[in-house]
């Protein structure tokens, strides 16, 4: 009985000393430590919407904002007499004018590379002070209200230029056809794209109206001379810009919708004819490469949206 005691109490001693202790620690962290729904629930109050509903609520009110801004009696108006006046301007031009028409052709990848970037170039600096107010509280994550915006943009910034086109085209007598119609649209679209994606990387990353509209002329002006229009013959040590050039491979785009190297086209008297290739105006810029300014815009596209999402995240 008196050994059970004496084990008894070594047992009790050993426990306060060596094990009590550290059991207390060990208890003291589990408490510490948040459960599984705590750790969700802190993550859901952190975010209190997901994603996608945080997309759609965005979407929805971009889309209603952009529409009276997109589709103001003065933008439309605006289109509409540059519409009808390059089709009065081009009224029904023949292969036999060929200088005329890649000239319709340059002017609209020109006018449509500065509309739709003057027009999204006031997009985040207009929002800057409610971006910041709403992402500071928590209320959306900045790729939503990101992607929300580019997709609300979309149909708004589509709608004006196939207007311009459908009147432009069949006034200036382009080829009639279906297929070049719809391919010379989409070359269209496709170019638009990519130039509200400049006009979008600048706004985010100047955010200042005035240095981002000084900054945008003087780069689609750049773009606007490097396109193969103007100069034919361009310095060696500064060629390069035109591979930069939104205009230049909306161009060369533009010129395949409408000709093939082996066309010909009425160059003289009696009846002669020469291959369309071989014309001065086209041959500087070129017909064969149509997939490389293909890739090269779509590259485009896509780093300047890019581009924008990075400068947005310094305030945001």
């Amino acid at each position: 009985m008196k050994e059970q005691t004496l084990v008894k109490k070594t047992l009790i001693g050993a426990y306060g000393m060596k094990i009590a202790d550290k059991l207390k620690e060990d208890l003291q962290d589990m408490s510490n430590e948040p459960a599984p729904d705590e750790l969700e629930n802190k993550k859901l109050a952190m975010w209190p919407t997901t994603w996608w509903q945080q997309f759609i609520v965005l979407l929805q009110r971009g889309v209603k904002e952009r529409k009276h801004e997109s589709f103001s009696g003065l933008n439309i108006a605006e289109v509409l007499i540059v519409a009808v006046l390059s089709g009065l301007l081009w009224w029904k031009i023949d292969i036999s004018h060929l200088q005329d028409q890649i000239g319709l052709l340059f002017f609209t990848s020109g006018f449509w590379g500065f509309y739709p970037l003057f027009q999204a170039i006031f997009t985040f600096p207009r929002e800057r002070m409610m971006l910041e107010k709403e992402r500071s509280s928590g209320t959306y994550r900045l790729s939503s209200y990101f992607i929300s915006r580019i997709t609300a943009d979309l149909p708004m910034e589509l709608i004006l230029p196939t207007v311009f086109i459908t009147i432009t085209y069949w006034m200036a007598g382009l080829k009639p056809t279906a297929t070049n119609f719809f391919h010379t649209l989409f070359v269209l679209l496709f170019s638009v794209l990519v130039s509200q994606g400049l006009g979008l990387a600048l706004g985010a990353m100047v955010m200042d109206l005035k240095s981002a509209t000084i900054l945008g002329s003087v780069i689609m002006l750049t773009f606007f001379l490097a396109g193969g229009y103007y100069i034919q013959h361009v310095p060696p040590f500064i060629a390069w810009i035109k591979y930069m050039s939104i205009s230049h491979h909306t161009y060369k785009l533009l010129l395949g919708s409408q000709y093939k190297p082996n066309e010909t086209y009425p160059c003289g008297d009696h009846m002669k004819t020469c291959l369309i290739g071989d014309f001065q105006g086209i041959k500087s810029v070129g017909l064969n490469g149509q997939v490389v300014s293909a890739v090269a815009l779509a590259i485009m596209l896509v780093m300047y949206r890019l581009i924008a999402y990075l400068a947005l995240m310094r305030i945001g």
